[in-house]
């Protein structure tokens, strides 16, 4: 069986980690146009990267831990039960890769990352504060880093190995994901079209509910073990 897995905010959430569709539109108390764009970047990159740096040292605090959704997809993947497993995610956290997940794509960017503006270079385990004088470790230029998010308007990274995922999935699950952004809210019509099972995790109905065989509502720490203990 070859398996797809998405994950999107509501498995970080469960961990302590805020959301983007927070209520009022407001992540953390700013407008996302504010943080997450890379017009927002130019406009002033002092507050991006203060959000950023906030957002990273929260990686670190002692209440933050990978949950039990977390641990049983990192248990499934060890078990090796899959001809392949892959897990997608659109979160920036790093809780995947403590719970021990290994096959993993980051979509959205890592908050671990920073990467030069002006030669590309990634500098991958970034823990410290990042700010407007930080010098690529690369090109040695100042002031041309930036966090290695994907912003509204840019595209994800690893389309094409997603994509080809997909095409040849089994079972494709989405957890915690609102089906608001695109394209991994597409991502169920393309394992649909391949013929998978598709399974919709979430504490409520999502935006693309509609798209999905089946759907386990409650906290993904609850209902993500018991579904892959009978896989």
């Amino acid at each position: 069986m070859n398996i797809v897995v998405l994950t999107g905010a509501g498995i970080s959430k469960e961990s302590g980690l805020n959301t983007f569709r927070d209520e009022g539109g407001l992540w953390a108390g700013h407008k996302v146009e504010d943080v997450a764009t890379p017009e927002a970047f130019v406009r002033n990159p002092a507050l991006v990267h203060d959000f950023y740096n906030q957002r990273r040292a929260q990686l670190f605090e002692s209440a933050v831990k990978p949950n039990a959704g977390h641990l049983a997809l990192a248990e499934f993947e060890k078990d090796g039960k899959a001809n392949s497993f892959l897990l997608v995610t659109q979160n920036v956290d790093n809780l995947h890769e403590q719970a021990g997940s290994k096959n993993l794509l980051h979509m959205h960017g890592d908050l671990l990352s920073v990467r030069c503006t002006s030669c590309g270079h990634k500098q991958a385990d970034w823990k410290e504060q990042h700010t407007t004088e930080t010098i690529c470790t690369a090109c040695s230029v100042k002031g041309t880093t930036r966090p290695d998010i994907v912003w509204f308007g840019e595209m994800p990274y690893f389309m094409d190995e997603i994509y080809k995922a997909l095409m040849n999935c089994d079972l494709f699950m989405a957890i915690g994901t609102s089906g608001h952004v695109y394209p991994a809210a597409g991502f169920v019509e393309l394992a649909n079209a391949a013929g998978a099972r598709t399974v919709e995790f979430n504490l409520d109905h999502s935006a693309v509910s509609h798209a999905f065989d089946e759907h386990l509502l409650g906290s993904a720490s609850e209902t993500l073990p018991k579904f892959l203990k009978n896989i």
